[in-house]
């Protein structure tokens, strides 16, 4: 395979240039190499996440993945000047290594901070067929605790969304997908060339969040996440946000993956921390701003109501209906495309029962 022999190169090769990029915050390592490959060490540089990668199914035949459709597009490398965070990797892939449905583009974006024990993982899927696909998102995870395979214990907090891995009292590592709910998790044991197309497709889809899984031999366990389909038209995009977090216990692993959360609340979909007040009507900043192109609105519904949010110009006329419609209690994100808007400074107005909000946006030429 591809990724074994990139594997295998990348130890005979070590100092000449072997395309990847790292980041150290201080309290981990963040490692994502040239097909988007994630890893994760601890300060003293010892591997606690052996892959993390994502995982684009539209059918038991068609299924991205790392190992078998991954090829680069644009180089990983490290962002000089982050946008967001103290430390950004970014880099993107698509499937001509297979040239194998389903067609999509993945970028990725690595953020980590000064110091912290977590990192936010950002990827835009983007529909590059010329007809529309209902997609489902997740990824493949494969542990390798204190470098080492085996006997780990994965376990669902269910009322965090933290999924946790484990052995006996060492090192605790945790993953959250912060952007929506997650609809499927299954581990299995490793076994060789388990990441086919109908396997993946399987795992993704079984609706079901498996409270825990106990690994009994030494190959140890491989897990797939999933969340509920989205239907993406040609050319459109969904961006899904998870965050890791490495700690000494269940305790100090939480602990980031919460911080991560604030972060991600806080500077991606600005809106706070929604659990301190979630019976507040929020409107977040919009993200990026200022754009060219597109951009992402978020806002939180304390109920289940009537919703509207349009965008209007500097003179006040209204020149887009986003959301005109019945929307269910919790966070919402709008994804704004503004190609056919002339630069400039734009309104955006969320009215929900009783409660009007307006932020500002600026278009770039």
């Amino acid at each position: 395979m591809k990724k074994m022999y990139l594997f295998i190169l990348a130890m005979l090769s070590i100092g000449q240039g072997f395309a990847q990029a790292e980041f150290n915050t201080g309290s981990m390592f963040v490692n994502v190499n040239t097909y988007g490959r994630i890893r994760l060490y601890s300060q003293d540089e010892v591997i606690h996440l052996q892959r993390a990668s994502i995982l684009v199914g539209t059918s038991s035949t068609a299924v991205f993945d790392y190992n078998n459709d991954s090829e680069t597009l644009d180089p990983t490398v490290l962002v000089p000047a982050p946008t967001w965070g103290d430390f950004e990797i970014y880099g993107s892939y698509d499937n001509t290594y297979s040239n194998l449905p389903p067609d999509v583009i993945v970028k990725l974006n690595a953020y980590g901070w000064t110091n912290k024990s977590f990192t936010v993982i950002k990827f835009n899927v983007k529909n590059d067929e010329s007809t529309a696909i209902t997609a489902s998102i997740g990824l493949d995870l494969i542990p390798q605790l204190a470098e080492e395979y085996g006997f780990d214990t994965v376990t669902y907090n269910a009322t965090e969304g933290v999924v946790r891995f484990h052995r006996g009292a060492g090192v605790n590592m945790g993953l959250k997908l912060l952007s929506t709910s997650m609809s499927s998790l299954f581990s299995f044991e490793w076994f060789e060339d388990y990441f086919t197309d109908a396997n993946y497709w399987g795992w993704m889809t079984t609706g079901s969040l498996q409270p825990r899984y106990t690994s009994a031999t030494v190959d140890g366990p491989v897990t797939v996440t999933s969340q509920a389909p989205v239907v993406l038209n040609p050319g459109e995009s969904v961006d899904v946000f998870y965050a890791f977090a490495l700690g000494a216990n269940e305790q100090a692993m939480l602990a980031g993956l919460t911080e991560a959360s604030q972060k991600y609340d806080d500077l991606f979909a600005g809106l706070g921390d929604i659990n301190a007040n979630p019976n507040a009507v929020r409107l977040g900043k919009n993200f990026p701003n200022p754009f060219n192109g597109s951009t992402t609105i978020s806002y939180n519904l304390p109920s289940s109501g009537l919703v509207s949010l349009k965008v209007f110009d500097q003179l006040g006329n209204e020149v887009v209906v986003l959301v005109q419609e019945e929307q269910s209690t919790g966070v919402h994100r709008m994804e704004f495309d503004a190609a056919k808007l002339a630069p400039g400074v734009y309104y955006y107005t969320l009215i929900f029962d009783n409660s009007r909000i307006t932020n500002k946006m600026i278009i770039t030429e």
